[in-house]
């Protein structure tokens, strides 16, 4: 026989409920503790310095020029596109990579250049972060440029570097290979707007050392980092084909010549930083800012082709700092405007 079902107490009850109230608070919490993770690695905030102690500050370095840096359009996107309009870009990209080929001194379709390959400067085809890419190309021309004094087009840009960076001669603005050159860059800048330049423009700003940029250090720097593939004698190394490099001269007859924008000791100095010797990234770079400041300053110590630059800056106030040939509007020597330091003379223009 079944004994008699027991109905619970008031203190049962009592019991029960507090236990599920502490459960909910306990859900809950965790519910927010979750949620704020979540919306902490989408939408990361950083504290401002202020708020924080003398001992945090040591160990939180917050640098945003490396976050959601921009990249290429993915390849896929371009099944999209007309048969025409994807052989061209395809084309106009391999022009990039392989510009010798085409249009070295032993190029199939025009003798224009140096040997070199525009992809040596622009790397991965234009498409590396930080590696003097295309990405902004489009968005951002045509636009008046100080160096010529004048609004340039995409045409005039790619010319300069065939004229100046490869030492050669202009591509017909006509030609089917300008053409294709000028779709490959629209297409690397598809998703840029207009007068924009996304994160992971061009080249890294290397900043200033207190001190002039010093060749014989960075001789030192050559020889440890970059003669094993630049060579000794900074000729390179030519490819069996005899058509191209497989690691590009940096000085010589065959380098880029005076009137390259990696003449400019900064700008040389930022494109090593974050892309060389070989290997190196924007995430783990193998040269200090002074390392990269020294060979830059060897390196366009050396001879190399000259190109006439009379017509260059047409207003002599607009030179940057480190353009190392005058005449200037100030007083600093063509030997400071090369080496540095630049600090004084950018702050004697800042006074201005």
């Amino acid at each position: 026989m079944s004994s008699p079902e027991q109905k619970p107490t008031d203190k049962t009850i009592e019991t029960i409920l507090i236990s599920l109230k502490w459960i909910v608070a306990i859900v809950s919490i965790l519910a927010f503790l979750i949620l704020g993770l979540l919306l902490k690695s989408f939408f990361p905030v950083s504290e401002s310095a202020s708020n924080l102690s003398a001992n945090e500050k040591k160990f939180i370095k917050i640098d945003t020029n490396f976050v959601s840096l921009w990249t290429a359009p993915s390849d896929w996107r371009m099944d999209r596109l007309q048969k025409e309009e994807k052989e061209k870009i395809n084309y106009g990209k391999e022009l990039i990579a392989h510009t010798a080929k085409y249009l070295g001194p032993n190029g199939s379709v025009r003798q224009l250049s140096n040997g070199m390959n525009c992809q040596n400067c622009h790397l991965q085809a234009g498409t590396q972060p930080w590696g003097n890419n295309y990405f902004a190309v489009y968005s951002t021309y045509p636009r008046f440029r100080a160096r010529s004094g004048s609004k340039e087009s995409i045409v005039k840009r790619v010319n300069d570097c065939l004229e100046r960076s490869l030492n050669g001669k202009a591509l017909d603005s006509t030609s089917y290979e300008m053409q294709a050159i000028k779709a490959y860059i629209k297409w690397l800048g598809t998703d840029v707007p207009k007068r924009v330049s996304p994160k992971g423009t061009g080249i890294f700003k290397v900043k200033y050392l207190a001190r002039a940029a010093n060749p014989e250090k960075g001789r030192m720097v050559y020889e440890k980092n970059c003669q094993s593939c630049h060579q000794p004698g900074g000729q390179g190394v030519m490819a069996a084909d005899d058509k191209t490099y497989i690691y590009p001269p940096l000085w010589g007859e065959h380098s880029y010549n005076t009137g390259a924008g990696l003449f400019r000791i900064s700008m040389f100095a930022g494109y090593v930083k974050y892309n060389m010797p070989l290997g190196t990234t924007y995430e783990k770079p193998k040269l200090s800012d002074e390392e990269a400041w020294d060979v830059a300053a060897f390196v366009n110590s050396m001879p190399r082709p000259t190109k006439d630059l009379s017509a260059d800056w047409p207003d002599i106030a607009k030179k940057p700092v480190d353009h190392p040939f005058g005449p200037y509007t100030d007083s600093f020597s063509e030997q400071q405007h090369k080496y540095g330091p630049f600090k004084p003379i950018k702050e004697w223009y800042e006074k201005k």
